[in-house]
């Protein structure tokens, strides 16, 4: 069995192209709302703390980048095993559209958080990190999704089912890894000192 059918993973995500424009059109919806309704006090704080953790935590810490490497990697391979496993039940799949809705609401919040409190500090950082990043990550979660949807209404709980999921999580896994690599490297390149790599 070829472990890493990338080839097969885009093409059954392309099956699904009027699910894929909805999941589209609906992240896109959130993103604007998040931007929109920032400017409610308890939503402002929320998304203020979420953007001040990233800053002090991610961009300018004190830890090893590759201790970070580590814990967004596993944070968002957790995301990817809830977006996988969604294809047990067809109502499963209310989860990881959860999940993803959450996502774009609070990247529309920190994006006006980033440019109107950070400034042009804060433009890097969604240029170059945050942004790309957090894009990448939420196509590798719809891709799952979109996994999820098509496998739920003929999952059997049989070998053979359990053995697709495993195939997808390595395949999109790897995809994950790299995407926190590159993360990684930009922080090392652009944002950490050189001492801060171990």
């Amino acid at each position: 069995m070829n472990l890493f059918p990338i080839r097969d993973c885009l093409r059954r995500v392309g099956e699904k192209k009027i699910v894929l424009i909805v999941y589209g059109a609906i992240f896109m919806c959130f993103v604007i709302l998040g931007i929109c309704f920032i400017k409610t006090p308890a939503i402002y704080g929320y998304h203020f703390n979420l953007c001040d953790q990233f800053v002090d935590r991610i961009c300018y810490s004190e830890r090893s980048v590759i201790v970070i490497f580590f814990e967004r990697s596993a944070g968002h391979l957790l995301l990817l095993t809830l977006s996988l496993l969604a294809g047990l039940h067809i109502f499963a799949v209310s989860v990881p559209t959860v999940i993803l809705i959450y996502r774009a609401y609070t990247l529309g919040g920190s994006l006006y958080i980033f440019f109107s409190v950070y400034r042009l500090s804060g433009a890097l950082i969604v240029g170059v990190l945050y942004l790309p990043v957090h894009l990448l990550i939420d196509a590798v979660l719809l891709c799952a999704i979109m996994f999820s949807i098509n496998r739920a209404p003929r999952f059997t709980f049989c070998r053979h089912d359990f053995t697709e999921i495993l195939r997808d999580f390595i395949v999109l896994g790897v995809f994950i890894l790299l995407i926190c690599l590159l993360e990684a490297v930009l922080l090392l390149a652009l944002f950490h000192p050189l001492g801060n790599i171990i």
